[in-house]
């Protein structure tokens, strides 16, 4: 019998097993298909905490809360040319150092995010995220953030968790970081029960819904292009804020969600008025996302998208009630809707029938061609941060909270929000072939503006 007759031993006297394999689902796919280089696909989170971090402990920590979430240790996996699948390969551990502390300096926050918007994580080492530890010294200003422009205090740390958006979206990864606060800290960070709302009684009407439209199929407005600085950039720019959380009278029958919608639907509306554009209808792209935020959340891309549409005459801060009442007509019905999570094509395009490198130059060539029909802009709201994310007596609990979403043309702008110890953490995000700082400085105080307007009964153009 020759060697090759014999299986491989690990030095103990047992077979070393293969890594587990899982094929790509269909959101990885699809994303992996339309990677570019110009516009990275990653999702930032920011953590802003009081206190400080001990390096070692919290390697530690995270390197623990990884393993507690076995799902996120995974790299792409080496394949043929006619392979007909990508595959994630599951890795016993990491591949690369998951958590750096990069030297701090006055301008810290600022690189921190601009490496988290243009550097995305690789997919060929496991895991596809990076914690990055920012001391912020007492001289940085956290620009951008609430209306004071204040410092942070000497002692503060800020993490960024930039994520690789082909392999885990936002809420999974932040599942990962409360398992990380609540080892290095040895506090409960189990997740808040969500709020308990409650609206007055109607009588059931059946919402329009973007099948019952007639301008269902025709493209919908993009945002007005800015003055982005030349020559244009790649990639993509943002801009975070702290707003009040909008207030809403008792028994409602919208949500805050729905005061969101509507804000951002009257910025571009506003926004591309400015610009001359034409009136057209609006889409916005909403993800919605029905996981349990339990420890046994399921780690991946688990989102499913909802289009909202709005009519150009709809957009009437004047009678803002009314765009109320029916943008949460439009929301409830959505959400109601059993629908995969790319619809039902996705699930077509991604079958293993031929070569995934077939697959993948359709999908490029389909997304193109249907660019003109993307969505106008994509409003994520996480809502409110389960999670209180205490990291010990020395390092304390998070105090502010912002996520942002990709930014890619055509749809070329993101809103996200979230909210934290009673305040909105909002993140404007936009592609610098649209749009400039200062358009996203003027789009913020729109958003401000109208959101504060859905706080009243009826609300008035700036």
């Amino acid at each position: 019998m020759t060697t090759l007759d014999h299986p491989a031993r690990d030095g103990t006297g047992g077979p070393v097993e293969p890594p587990a394999r899982v094929p790509f689902p269909v959101v990885d796919e699809v994303a992996r298909h339309c990677l570019q280089e110009e516009e990275p696909e990653t999702v930032h989170i920011e953590v802003h905490l009081p206190g400080r971090l001990d390096p070692d402990r919290l390697r530690s920590a995270f390197a623990g809360a990884l393993h507690r979430h076995p799902r996120i240790l995974m790299r792409e996996a080496a394949r043929p040319w006619y392979g007909r699948r990508y595959e994630w390969e599951l890795t016993p551990e990491a591949d690369v150092e998951a958590v750096l502390f990069p030297a701090p300096d006055r301008d810290a926050l600022k690189h921190a995010r601009d490496r988290a918007l243009r550097d995305a994580p690789p997919l060929s080492a496991s895991p596809p995220i990076r914690l990055e530890v920012v001391r912020v010294p007492e001289t940085d200003s956290t620009e951008g953030i609430g209306r004071t422009g204040g410092s942070e205090s000497s002692e503060s740390t800020v993490l960024f968790l930039t994520i690789n958006h082909t392999a885990l979206d936002g809420p999974a990864c932040l599942r990962v970081l409360a398992t990380a606060a609540e080892l290095y800290g040895g506090r409960d960070n189990s997740p808040a029960a969500p709020p308990t709302r409650t609206t007055t009684a109607e009588t059931p009407r059946a919402p329009d819904t973007p099948s019952t439209w007639a301008s269902a199929w025709a493209p919908p407005a993009r945002v007005a292009r800015g003055t982005p600085e030349p020559p244009l950039p790649h990639g993509n720019g943002m801009l975070v804020t702290e707003l009040s959380v909008p207030r809403r009278p008792k028994g409602s029958p919208y949500t805050v969600n729905d005061q969101l919608m509507a804000a951002t639907a009257l910025m571009l509306t506003h926004w591309n008025r400015e610009h001359g554009a034409r009136p057209r209808p609006l889409r916005i792209t909403m993800p919605v996302d029905d996981r349990s935020r339990a420890a046994d959340m399921p780690i991946g891309n688990g989102t499913r998208l909802v289009e909202v549409p709005f009519a150009p005459e709809e957009l009437d801060a004047s009678d803002m009630a009314a765009l109320l009442r029916r943008t949460a007509d439009r929301t409830r019905a959505l959400k109601a809707q059993p629908r995969p999570q790319l619809g039902h094509g996705a699930a077509l395009l991604t079958a293993p029938v031929v070569p995934v490198a077939w697959r993948a130059a359709f999908t490029r060539g389909l997304r193109k061609a249907a660019g003109p029909w993307t969505s106008t802009t994509l409003l994520s709201n996480i809502g409110r941060v389960p999670y209180a994310l205490d990291f010990g007596e020395e390092a304390g609990r998070a105090g502010a909270v912002w996520f942002s979403a990709p930014a890619r043309m055509p749809r070329g702008l993101t809103v996200t929000t979230a909210s934290t110890a009673g305040r909105l953490h909002v993140a404007l995000r936009w592609s610098r072939a649209l749009l400039s700082h200062g358009d996203g400085h003027h789009l913020r105080d729109l958003f401000e503006h109208y959101l504060h307007a859905t706080e009243q009964t009826t609300g008035s153009a700036p």
